[in-house]
C-alpha cells in the first residue's frame, strides 16, 4: 500500500490547523507557505476534507478554514479514507461484500486481510493530537503497535 501526495498533504494541512488557534479560520494561502505546498494542490484536497464534514469554512474578508472538530477527534485513518479512498491492501477488500470468485478457495485471503486489519487499527489508533503531542520527532518507536 502507498500512500498518495494527496492523502500525506491532507494530513499536513490538517495537523497545521490543528496547531492554529482554534476559533480563527485560517487562510489557505498560509497554510500553503507554512508546509510547503502548493496553494492549488490544497485547493484540490479542500473539497474532500469539507464534504467530509472535516472543516469549516468562511468566506471573505478574514476567511479560510479550520477544523470543524477537536485534533483528539480525528484519526489519521479517518483523514486518509477521505483523501485516499480505501485503505484496502489489495482490490478484493476495498468493499464490504467480498466481490472475488476465488474468495472461497483463495489461500492468501488471510494474509490480506490481516493486513488490512493492522493497517486500519495502526492508523485509527493515531490522532492529530496524538501527532502534536509526540511532537515532529521522525522516530518509528513513537508510534509502535
Amino acid at each position: 500500500m502507498k500512500i498518495s501526495t494527496k492523502g500525506r498533504y491532507a494530513l499536513r494541512m490538517m495537523l497545521d490547523l490543528s496547531q492554529s488557534s482554534g476559533d480563527e479560520f485560517v487562510a489557505l494561502k498560509d497554510i500553503a507557505e507554512r508546509q510547503n505546498i502548493s496553494k492549488k494542490y490544497l485547493e484540490q484536497i479542500v473539497p474532500l476534507l469539507n464534504g467530509a464534514g472535516m472543516l469549516q469554512t468562511n468566506r471573505g474578508y478574514q476567511g479560510g478554514y479550520r477544523l470543524a472538530r477537536k485534533p483528539s477527534e480525528y484519526t489519521v485513518a479517518e483523514i486518509l479514507k477521505v483523501t485516499e479512498g480505501n485503505l484496502a491492501p489489495v482490490a478484493c477488500l476495498e468493499t464490504e461484500t467480498m466481490q472475488c470468485e476465488r474468495y472461497a478457495e483463495c489461500m492468501t485471503i488471510g494474509v490480506w486481510e490481516g493486513l488490512y486489519k493492522v493497517i486500519t487499527e495502526y492508523l485509527g489508533g493515531i490522532t492529530l493530537q496524538d501527532i502534536i503531542d509526540r511532537g515532529s520527532s521522525n522516530a518509528a518507536d513513537n508510534y509502535s503497535i
